[in-house]
């Protein structure tokens, strides 16, 4: 670093001082002086911000530092720019620290000016601008900050609201199945007594245990085939009825269901009537169908339950409760969670997952990422307007993979697709969103991942790519 005397007649080529007086530039050389930077760090974010610098040539680069990380944000040759403690006339409210990091790239003059020096002339010369300046800045501040949280408020209340929803479907659904349960299994006690009074000689009652456990076979293994269209399930109902009637069964269209739901068929109860008496055969039809239904209600309870368990697997898959800020996961797994949160949200929505399972997995911080599917996937809802088809494709990209989320809605206009990344912007009607779910989730994915977000759209066709290294926080690490 070396050092040189100002002039007044170059600090006057600079579009920062051009407007001063002779008499404030004289000052300004009084106070200040000229250095010659060679390549290095100017300053670094969070050190004491004791200086004011002013680039007369050369070229530097703007750092900001995430997770312990530096990333780079912009670089520049432009004469005049600035940088330092340019936030001094704000006093303690501007911070006594540099906001950023500036590294010299090509080696070049610099004008140096003492953060008190360049706080008093601020105050002394431009006091009006310093108070309006004061309040722009501040206010922003605290309006990025006031809003920013009532973003993650507003995501947080969407996702319970949906999560609430569908918990209660299933939850209800078991409450069902439980209060019919409990009838049916009564309907079985009585039955148990009229065996017990000995209406079923033991052969009988051995071939009606044996058939029991067929029919419970068979209707476990109809869970796992293609279901009957309506018509075939009304056809099949009717064929049962019918021989309920000619073999003098009572109740047959109560029974019919369960025993076509178990795929038994008018050959199978030819096999029932075989081995058990007529005199006890309706009794005998009826106990199946008592099994039959208990059967299929229980199964209806373990769904249910299961659905329950898989949304709150989801839920704390997606809060990454439990699990440390950073992770390797299959970023398909971060995408499904996020998904099933936002089930009811994508009702009347067709979802395509056209994912490569051969993908390995990312070291990512998984709780932020899942923030950032939310924002882009509640952006494709609101395009669609609850109509149209969303789909999320994943795929390699060099030395990490691009997570792709497309809609078909109206599309961005062209000339706002440039802006949608900056913090409040919003196309939303007002009330409708803060304009920061983009501005959020470009931090994360450039910022935390040293990835990259961007989009291209069209009428019926807006795609969002995420792309992300594989080792990017192992890099950190």
């Amino acid at each position: 670093m070396s050092i040189e005397p100002c002039d007044i007649d170059e600090l006057r080529t600079l579009f920062l001082f051009e407007k001063l007086s002779d008499q404030q530039l004289v000052w300004l050389c009084e106070h200040g002086h000229i250095e010659w930077r060679e390549p290095g760090w100017l300053h670094r974010e969070g050190e004491p911000a004791t200086t004011f610098f002013v680039m007369l040539s050369g070229e530097v680069a703007v750092y900001r530092q995430v997770g312990g990380d530096d990333i780079e944000i912009s670089r520049t040759s432009q004469r005049g720019v600035y940088a330092g403690a340019w936030g001094a006339f704000l006093g303690e409210r501007g911070g006594d620290t540099y906001y950023n990091s500036i590294r010299v790239l090509q080696g070049g003059r610099y004008y140096v000016l003492p953060a008190a020096d360049f706080a008093w002339l601020m105050q002394e010369w431009f006091p009006m601008p310093v108070h309006l300046l004061e309040g722009l800045f501040l206010g922003q501040r605290n309006a990025q900050s006031v809003m920013g949280q009532r973003e993650r408020l507003v995501a947080l209340g969407s996702l319970s609201a949906g999560l609430t929803h569908e918990l209660n479907n299933p939850a209800a659904a078991a409450q069902r199945a439980t209060a019919t349960l409990r009838e049916r299994v009564a309907g079985m006690r009585n039955k148990l007594g009229h065996v017990a009074s000995g209406a079923f000689d033991g052969e009988t009652l051995v071939a009606l245990i044996d058939l029991q456990d067929r029919a419970v076979s068979a209707r476990r293994e109809a869970r796992g085939t293609k279901p009957l269209t309506a018509i075939e399930e009304s056809d099949a109902e009717e064929r049962l009825v019918d021989w309920f009637e000619d073999h003098g069964v009572k109740g047959g269209w109560d029974l019919a269901s369960a025993f076509v739901g178990a795929r038994l068929d008018v050959p199978w109860l030819e096999k029932v009537a075989d081995h058990v008496g007529e005199g006890v055969l309706d009794g005998a039809i009826h106990w199946l169908g008592y099994t039959l239904e208990t059967e299929a209600l229980m199964d209806e309870v373990q769904d249910a339950t299961t659905r329950i368990s898989d949304l709150v697997g989801a839920a704390k898959q997606y809060t990454q409760l439990g699990r440390a800020p950073d992770q390797t996961v299959d970023v398909h797994t971060l995408l499904d969670s996020t998904l099933t949160m936002l089930d009811a949200r994508l009702a009347g929505i067709r979802v395509v997952r056209d994912y490569d399972r051969t993908l390995e997995p990312v070291h990512v911080y998984g709780a932020e990422l899942n923030q950032v599917w939310t924002n882009l996937v509640d952006n494709a809802i609101q395009a669609m307007d609850g109509v149209g088809t969303l789909t999320v494709t994943t795929r390699r990209a060099g030395a990490g993979i691009e997570v792709e989320i497309a809609d078909t809605g109206p599309g961005i206009p062209p000339d706002v697709i440039g802006r949608i990344f900056e913090p409040f912007f919003t196309t939303k009607p007002v009330g409708s969103g803060t304009g920061l779910g983009l501005d959020i989730s470009w931090r994360i994915v450039v910022g935390k991942h040293h990835g990259d977000l961007s989009v291209r759209s069209q009428p019926g066709d807006t795609r969002f790519v995420v792309r992300l290294p594989f080792d990017a926080l192992q890099e950190d690490a």
